[in-house]
């Protein structure tokens, strides 16, 4: 076999071994991290500007799916990017359901989050010499901030989050979970947005200002400096209000089932934003 066919076979096989990833899509997490800079305080905007690579050129929405980049690196990440719950309870606790496939505990993103949000408060504190790599810190946090966001990351046991439910979207061949990750986002940028993810960040944006202002303050609410558990509790009811509901194995999801979920997928998408903003005000001050 020649080199250059022996490059490409081994790209293929590499490819062919990437697992699937647990998340919003990148378009997915582009938007949440593109609604929160705006909302960043003039202390945070200056950490996230500090903390971010040079080649982001500030921008935290280029980095935002960095976490599903590195986990074919850094495996031990994997689990931190959904939580399983028991089947149909339609229920999150912490206690009962943070810990990965091993039984450790904390192990789930709600844990990632407690974890690198108090990471990033060594630099909020002042403190310029950080055992942490809080760059790192900065990008899995909003990651998994948007993460616990997306309905399906907070799914039932057995089915992997959706990820083992074959369905048709329209005529494509996807798992449930993929549906939610990137199918409805893609679906309606086509169709409301030519296409054109920065039209409906704008949208999004103007929504939050407007006929979701009330809301927005009451989803930036926080006792804490961070309220994973809130999330995952309104992720798990809305797996099952509308992920799950309706849906079986070989189900073929068309109009009905896409214009009755864009709406909250919209809505999650602006909490993740509104509330990625919201933490990292509390982090830096």
């Amino acid at each position: 076999m020649g080199l250059h066919n022996f490059r490409i076979a081994f790209l293929v096989l590499v490819l062919c071994c990437i697992p699937v990833a647990y998340g919003w899509g990148i378009d997915g997490h582009l938007i949440i991290c593109r609604l929160a800079q705006p909302r960043l305080s003039k202390s945070a905007a200056d950490a996230v500007s500090q903390l971010l690579p040079a080649y982001a050129d500030n921008d935290l929405g280029s980095l935002c799916s960095w976490a599903d980049r590195v986990k074919f690196r850094y495996h031990w990440s994997s689990p931190l990017h959904y939580i399983n719950t028991p089947d149909n309870l339609c229920t999150y606790q912490y206690k009962r359901d943070c810990k990965d496939e091993d039984g450790i505990e904390d192990r789930c993103v709600a844990g990632a989050i407690n974890n690198y949000t108090t990471q990033l408060l060594s630099y909020g504190n002042g403190n310029s010499a950080s055992e942490y790599n809080l760059t790192e810190a900065l990008l899995f946090l909003s990651h998994f901030i948007g993460d616990i966001h997306q309905p399906l990351h907070v799914g039932f046991t057995s089915d992997r989050g959706a990820n083992t439910i074959d369905v048709r979207w329209y005529r494509r061949k996807e798992v449930l979970h993929h549906v939610w990750d990137s199918n409805i986002i893609e679906t309606a940028e086509k169709r409301f947005y030519d296409s054109n993810v920065e039209e409906l960040i704008d949208t999004l944006q103007k929504n939050i200002t407007t006929v979701w202002s009330k809301q927005a303050k009451a989803w930036e609410a926080c006792a804490k400096t961070a309220c994973p558990d809130v999330y995952a509790s309104e992720g798990i009811k809305a797996a099952c209000d509308w992920a799950y509901k309706g849906v079986e194995e070989g189900s073929v999801l068309n109009d009905d089932y896409f214009l009755s979920r864009v709406p909250v997928v919209n809505l999650r998408l602006a909490q993740g934003g509104v509330r990625l903003a919201a933490t990292l005000n509390r982090i830096f001050g």
